[in-house]
């Protein structure tokens, strides 16, 4: 089993982090850079950072929000929200991000993620995905969830990996903020269709949703907000809860102690 991946997600608004229920209803969680810094030191293997009106506002994301991070945190993060073009992508990489998410303009103009992928390289271009059920099928939102695109999800995962995206971020928009556990029918067909790594994200209340969305959902990564802004459940103890049910995931500290013995 490859190692998973445990990544809290910053919903950015405003230059604060935010955190609400499908989208909407949205109250503060505090500054990103501090939280950034705290889920570094929890052990998050990664950090995700939303500015999730940014495409709504039709404005670029907070770039200085972006060089602050990059100063401040050494792991590995990804910027989405109001990338427009191959100069936006140039410009957060150059701040400090390590990938770029793009979502709203990937749906307008799919060119993007092609030419984005052959010239910052597929390891860096990640394509989030907003779904919302409808009847059996899921549907591509835009627009910070705002925009219908009848656009097939699984389908639109498809094509986002033939033009070279090397990740996709997979939201239920349905689950958001709900607690009530991941989509696990939406991430388990979408990672049975595509070969590239899926972040399953909206739904993570406890422990055991991550694990049934890595194991059960086939996710390689789990994204999550709720739980970690409120401190309910520290990283750590999510990463211990999955190692004793076998999944595989990176344990720093472990390592550390084992190399004092």
């Amino acid at each position: 089993m490859l190692t998973k991946r445990i990544i809290p997600c910053l919903d950015i608004n405003k230059g604060r982090v935010v955190k609400g229920i499908k989208f909407i209803n949205l109250i503060d969680a505090g500054d990103p850079v501090e939280l950034a810094s705290f889920y570094e030191k929890e052990e998050a293997d990664e950090l995700v950072f939303l500015d999730i009106t940014a495409s709504w506002e039709k404005r670029n994301i907070i770039i200085e929000l972006v060089k602050k991070t990059a100063e401040k945190v050494f792991i590995p993060f990804t910027v989405g929200g109001g990338i427009k073009n191959l100069e936006d992508i140039f410009h957060m990489l150059r701040a400090g991000a390590d990938k770029v998410s793009i979502n709203t303009m990937a749906v307008l103009n799919p060119r993007l993620i092609q030419e984005a992928s052959l010239k910052f390289g597929s390891s860096t271009i990640v394509v989030a995905i907003d779904a919302v059920r409808r009847f059996s099928e899921w549907e591509v939102m835009i627009n910070g969830g705002r925009t219908r695109t009848n656009l097939k999800v699984t389908d639109w995962a498809k094509k986002v990996e033939k033009l070279g995206a090397g990740e996709i971020l997979l939201t239920s928009m349905d689950k958001d903020g709900t607690k009530e556990g991941y989509d696990i029918q939406l991430t388990r067909t979408v990672s049975e269709n595509v070969n590239i790594p899926i972040i399953a994200s909206g739904g993570a209340g406890e422990p055991k949703d991550l694990f049934e969305v890595l194991v059960a959902g086939k996710a390689d990564a789990a994204l999550a907000a709720s739980i970690f802004h409120k401190k309910e459940y520290s990283i750590s103890k999510v990463k211990a809860y999955l190692k004793q049910r076998g999944v595989k995931v990176n344990l720093r500290r472990e390592k550390s102690d084992d190399r004092e013995k």
